[in-house]
């Protein structure tokens, strides 16, 4: 594993933020930091080391700072984090499942601060939340998005990318712009449709759900996702979501027509081309 980042400060002890530090705290120095301290002791049963509550230990000296919380609350905690002592040769990543915001809301931040910043988006989340489903492996052969639209040095654009390599992921990079667009479709609108399938399936007919099959587990499974969180994610990334939204909308008003006609061949040539796209997803 790249030994380049030793110090590294992760705030937010959620899935991800966890995750992170289960995988690094063997061979690096790693402070995991929590808002709550009501949090810290059932992080250090759960074998979690280098927890703290407080922002000032959890900078102090480090190379690479972690923003592992939601992404409406990175300005404020970035802030506090600089007020606190952040190094301004600290490079500075975040988790976020958007980016052009991060960009744009951290800008007067890294200006004044001195610090650099990369967009990272690891694709490895989950309909389970918090710090005890985190997983030291979870990372292993995921994507890894990211986007240098506050042009970071080439030295940190490599270092950062060996970061998330060592890690296990799979890594690409985007302008913030394309990222959004493109996870709206791969990330975004699927969790949207999960949740529409579940409502339409589930709502007037709860009582039978029981008796499914796969089917609506698997196509809903994404739908368990933290409400409030996915909530930030489609307001945030709204505009490139709607597009998604509308395209998905024509697409079920061709099978409905098929359907309505009774045109058993249009129908059949809708599953196909739905079939051939899926089985081409690696």
């Amino acid at each position: 594993m790249s030994q380049k980042f030793q110090k590294i400060s992760i705030l937010g002890g959620g899935l991800l933020g966890g995750s992170i530090a289960l995988a690094l705290q063997d061979s690096r120095d790693v402070k995991l930091w929590f808002r709550r301290v009501e949090m810290l002791e059932g992080a250090r049963l759960a074998g979690f080391r280098g927890v703290t509550s407080d922002l000032t230990v959890a900078v102090a000296n480090c190379d690479l700072l972690i923003l592992a919380v939601p992404v409406g609350a990175m300005p404020a905690l970035l802030s506090a984090a600089v007020e606190a002592g952040l190094p301004s040769s600290c490079l500075i990543t975040d988790v976020g499942s958007v980016k052009q915001t991060p960009h744009l809301q951290l800008a007067d931040i890294l200006t004044k601060s001195g610090n650099a910043f990369i967009g990272s988006h690891p694709m490895a989340g989950s309909e389970k939340n918090g710090l005890m489903a985190s997983r030291a492996d979870l990372f292993r052969n995921a994507a890894c998005l990211l986007t240098n639209d506050s042009n970071a040095s080439e030295q940190l654009v490599e270092d950062l990318e060996k970061f998330w390599a060592d890690l296990g992921c799979r890594t690409r990079w985007f302008t913030a712009a394309e990222h959004d667009r493109i996870v709206a479709r791969i990330s975004h609108l699927p969790h949207i449709t999960a949740a529409a399938t579940a409502l339409s399936a589930l709502e007037s007919c709860a009582p039978y759900g029981e008796l499914s099959g796969g089917g609506l587990k698997d196509t809903t499974r994404v739908a368990s996702g933290n409400p409030d969180m996915w909530a930030e994610i489609l307001t945030e990334n709204r505009d490139a979501v709607i597009a998604g939204i509308r395209d998905n909308i024509a697409r079920l008003h061709e099978i409905l027509a098929s359907l309505e006609s009774g045109d058993l061949e249009a129908t059949r040539q809708w599953l196909v081309s739905a079939k051939r796209l899926r089985d081409e997803l690696k």
